[in-house]
């Protein structure tokens, strides 16, 4: 019974991805990116100069932009997925969370990939590096990540700290080959902020093309947007708790907050890492357009 409940689990996260990106690719053919290429892994657009014997005109008919055919050997690109696994992603308890909807985003992602034939690796992790899977485009590989997601889901909550830097340095000595490094966290790292700029900055010194997806509950996380009556705040990764009026600390926690990920911005910016501020209450889309602008952007 229980492996058929994992099987029911995995089917629902596929659909559920499956429906994401299609919705996503609909959207793309209303919206002002009508002329981003949808067909992004069968063709590239055309240069002039180039033979004119490979342009697709059934596209060129649907789009009115030349797009030539692209070749297997030049649609194979490697991705590696992270998740944060940290106690602090399961926030909040009572909704559709922060791991929910990295883990929903992770699976448009390898979707994604999957119709792309790419190859996708996964890694999940906290304090240390719980699991780690190589890049591969099979369909096995792609049912072992996915069984992979949705243990993460619905496994059962700890006390984990998030040690960011560790986890980073430790991913980047281990992925040899170039690839898009694709990160879901909430940056609530352990330790000091200098150790996790140098292992973001680590990611790149390897030639990675890095996204850093900044997963939040915004209207509660960021702008601290509570009502002001007695709350018993806890720390889901110490299970620290400490009981107040949220107006008592708002001012404080806000300007503390905002200037520790404004330095995390400007670090990416620095290193070139792209940083993607993600709100858990709004749709997946803010996440897909960014990773296939990235991803033109490697295909070159």
């Amino acid at each position: 019974m229980e492996i058929n409940q994992e099987i029911v689990r995995v089917q629902n996260l596929e659909l559920l991805a499956k429906q994401v990106v299609e919705g996503f690719i609909t959207g793309l053919h209303k919206s002002p990116y009508h002329g981003f290429s949808v067909e992004f892994a069968e063709h590239r657009q055309y240069n002039s100069g180039e033979a004119t014997k490979n342009i697709d005109w059934k596209l060129y008919a649907r789009t009115e932009r030349l797009y030539v055919k692209r070749f297997e050997e030049e649609t194979n690109l490697r991705c590696h997925l992270l998740l944060d696994t940290s106690s602090s992603m399961y926030y909040p308890e009572q909704e559709e969370n922060k791991t929910w909807f990295s883990v929903v985003a992770a699976a448009s992602i390898m979707h994604l990939l999957k119709r792309q034939r790419d190859a996708v690796g996964l890694t999940l992790f906290n304090e240390t590096i719980e699991e780690m899977y190589p890049a591969k485009s099979s369909a096995a590989h792609h049912l072992m990540l996915q069984k992979a997601l949705i243990g993460t889901y619905t496994g059962k909550v700890e006390q984990k700290k998030t040690e960011v830097a560790k986890a980073l340095h430790e991913i980047a000595e281990r992925i040899h080959r170039r690839s898009m490094v694709v990160i879901f966290s909430d940056m609530f790292d352990s330790g000091n902020e200098e150790a996790l700029f140098d292992a973001l900055q680590h990611l790149k010194f390897n030639k990675h093309e890095v996204v850093l997806f900044h997963v939040m509950h915004h209207k509660s996380e960021l702008k601290f947007d509570f009502e002001n009556r007695p709350y018993t705040f806890e720390d889901i990764e110490t299970g620290e708790r400490v009981k107040l009026f949220p107006s008592e600390v708002k001012e404080h926690y806000t300007r503390e907050l905002n200037q520790y990920y404004t330095e995390l911005k400007n670090k990416c910016a620095q290193y070139r890492i792209d940083f993607v501020e993600c709100d858990i209450s709004k749709p997946i889309d803010q996440v897909l357009l960014p990773f296939l602008v990235k991803r033109q952007k490697m295909r070159g």
